[in-house]
């Protein structure tokens, strides 16, 4: 079956993608990742994220050979560091970008996690990348709702695509506002380390919910991720049955008895919590 999509921008991506986090740090790791990455296309989960800070641009080296005869076929995402997010700084790192990779254009650039050149002087930056046709999109991760309001207010901010943010079923603390602000302004979510990379308990209603599905706690805790409306999952996996596991885990359908159990063991906020980072 073909994965589920939803609205992005002027299209629309798929719920599950592949994270690279931790990729290209091992040159005897290398062949094994591409092959996963490759593997993750071929089950439909185009949508690759990757940035300039991972393994110092050998992840964004990494995707570059996964995607070789194949750039039609995926969504690339990519990062700048914040100090690299200013109006000529910004335009070197997305171009070093592109050469590490391999490719003409990025279907999304995001500001990695806000640093000390204004909003607005990032925006400029992005905005003169896309009429250049060096990306189609950009967007942030890890701002929270106040700066993501202060965004939306400057000029041409309301061009974001999305906000990649950490989020998974141990770290609700967006449901309070962030997500809630984000679907009222149709600005899609993408949830970095969904399953807390392996760190969440496989136990208690985990387990629970995983047995009378016939899956894995982490595809369970995966599948939750999913099933959030407006969120996109974007997992890192370098080995093949982790890719299946991870694809297999769409499949999967939460009963509202599900969502009551996890949601005993792992509660939603109460209140506004500050905005976690990995």
């Amino acid at each position: 079956m073909p994965l589920r999509t939803i609205p992005f921008g002027d299209g629309e991506v798929p719920t599950l993608g592949q994270g690279t986090w931790f990729m290209g740090e091992d040159r005897d790791e290398r062949a094994g990742e591409v092959r996963a990455l490759q593997l993750g296309l071929d089950l439909g989960m185009t949508l690759i994220d990757t940035a300039e800070m991972y393994a110092d641009g050998g992840a964004e080296e990494v995707v570059g050979e996964a995607i070789k005869g194949r750039r039609d076929d995926c969504f690339l995402v990519s990062k700048a560091y914040p100090q690299n997010a200013g109006r000529r700084s910004a335009i070197q790192a997305c171009e070093r970008s592109l050469k590490r990779i391999g490719t003409d254009y990025l279907d999304v650039y995001l500001l990695h996690w806000r640093g000390g050149i204004p909003l607005s002087e990032t925006v400029e930056a992005f905005e003169t990348l896309r009429q250049q046709g060096k990306i189609r999109r950009w967007g942030v991760s890890n701002l929270d709702t106040d700066d993501m309001k202060e965004l939306l207010a400057v000029p041409g901010g309301d061009a974001c695509a999305t906000d990649q943010v950490l989020y998974n079923l141990t770290r609700r603390g967006p449901e309070w506002d962030l997500l809630p602000w984000c679907r009222d302004k149709g600005i899609p979510v993408m949830a970095y380390s969904p399953i807390e990379q392996g760190r969440i308990p496989a136990k208690g209603a985990l387990r629970t919910v995983a047995n009378r599905l016939d899956a894995t706690p982490f595809q369970v805790a995966l599948a939750w991720v999913l099933a959030q409306e407006g969120v996109v999952a974007i997992p890192k996996a370098s080995d093949p049955e982790h890719v299946k596991a991870n694809r297999a885990a769409t499949d999967l359908v939460l009963t509202p008895e599900d969502l009551a159990e996890l949601d005993r063991d792992f509660p939603p906020p109460k209140g506004p919590r500050p905005l976690e980072m990995l």
